[in-house]
């Protein structure tokens, strides 16, 4: 797969895809630093596009302007729909996937607008705003560096705890040796969890 435009990377292998990436890159970065992601998850999901826009994050912060907060949201909800319009594809066959800022946006937008996509891989991020209640159709996926000096762990921890005692349905997985970095590691245990974890509102009722 290769990407065809400079701005907004677009990794497209087949002509209709049948599930959509979304990768939003951190603070200060360029939509080329979630290439190797994007190649990534190309390879594990064949029939995927991978759309990589640039300029859609920004700095996030416990405690930023609600304005600003929902105003970036929105503009990443429009992105996003455009691309599922774009591509005909349903809500829960659409992932976003962020490192750092864009991963706190990727969490905002799944606390905002549930359901808009299936899947949330959030990279060394975590919530400007704690979440009230629970994403019912949005699967969250946490990957975090146990020496992120950027987001601390603690806190990505502590999101991960509120997210389990409001019934989420979310992952987190910690890597012992990394810091803030979108680490092959990472990228691995990303790719595992799309294609192991099945969310529990597909799971069969007792």
């Amino acid at each position: 797969m290769k990407p065809v435009d400079t701005e907004t990377i677009e990794l497209l292998s087949v002509a209709v895809p049948r599930q959509l990436f979304v990768l939003l890159h951190d603070a200060g970065g360029t939509a080329a630093d979630m290439l190797e992601l994007g190649q990534r998850l190309g390879d594990a999901f064949a029939e995927a596009a991978v759309v990589i826009p640039e300029g859609l994050s920004g700095p996030l912060s416990a405690g930023e302007d609600p304005q600003a907060l929902t105003a970036r949201v929105a503009a990443l909800a429009a992105f996003v729909g455009a691309q599922q319009l774009r591509f005909a594809l349903l809500q829960s066959d659409c992932a976003l996937a962020g490192l750092g800022a864009g991963a706190s946006l990727a969490l905002a937008f799944s606390d905002a607008h549930d359901g808009r996509v299936g899947r949330v891989l959030a990279f060394g991020g975590s919530y400007a705003v704690w979440p009230v209640k629970a994403p019912r159709l949005t699967t969250l996926h946490l990957l975090h560096g146990q020496k992120d000096q950027v987001v601390s762990v603690a806190r990505a921890r502590e999101g991960f705890a509120r997210l389990t005692a409001l019934g989420a349905d979310a992952t987190l997985d910690v890597a012992a040796s990394l810091g803030h970095e979108l680490h092959p590691a990472l990228m691995d245990q990303a790719v595992t969890r799309l294609q192991t974890c099945v969310p529990l509102r597909h799971w069969p009722l007792a």
